[in-house]
């Protein structure tokens, strides 16, 4: 998984799948994760036009498919599992190339499907206290690693 998690940050821009304005839900923390590192992050919910968070207002796109660059972004998913597998396919076909599915959002179907056809897929029950990789709990790691990997590669 930490290989799968180095390729998913080697990407320059990201997209979160189930973003939420409402801070009590985890597509709202996801997001804001990516947001207080500086990433670049596109909320992706057909619900809302846009999200705020601090004095950041961050325009959504309805589906993964309108993401201005798929190539170049790693997805975070953050859908309920009967969604999960769609997102992922609609991904494949945008060209995204890393996902990372957080706990609760995948059944094995959509997993086998991510692990299948993606370079870096991101996933399971492993990972700090077996609840499954989470971003907000081992996103810095992979992160630091991910950057540690891209220099010694210069």
């Amino acid at each position: 998984m930490e290989a799968a998690a180095r390729t998913f940050f080697s990407a320059p821009h990201y997209a979160v799948a189930g973003a939420s304005a409402d801070k009590a839900k985890f597509g709202y923390k996801v997001l804001a994760w990516y947001h207080m590192r500086n990433l670049s992050v596109t909320p992706v919910t057909p619900s809302r036009p846009s999200i705020k968070l601090s004095a950041t207002e961050y325009s959504t796109v309805s589906s993964v498919a309108e993401l201005p660059s798929p190539s170049e972004t790693s997805l975070s998913i953050i859908t309920q599992p009967h969604i999960t597998l769609n997102v992922l396919q609609e991904a494949k076909k945008a060209g995204i190339g890393s996902v990372w599915m957080q706990p609760g959002s995948f059944d094995e179907q959509g997993l086998e499907y991510a692990k299948r056809e993606f370079k870096a897929a991101i996933g399971g029950n492993e990972g700090k206290g077996g609840e499954g990789w989470c971003i907000l709990v081992h996103g810095d790691d992979a992160r630091q690693a991910a950057k540690a990997q891209n220099q010694g590669n210069l």
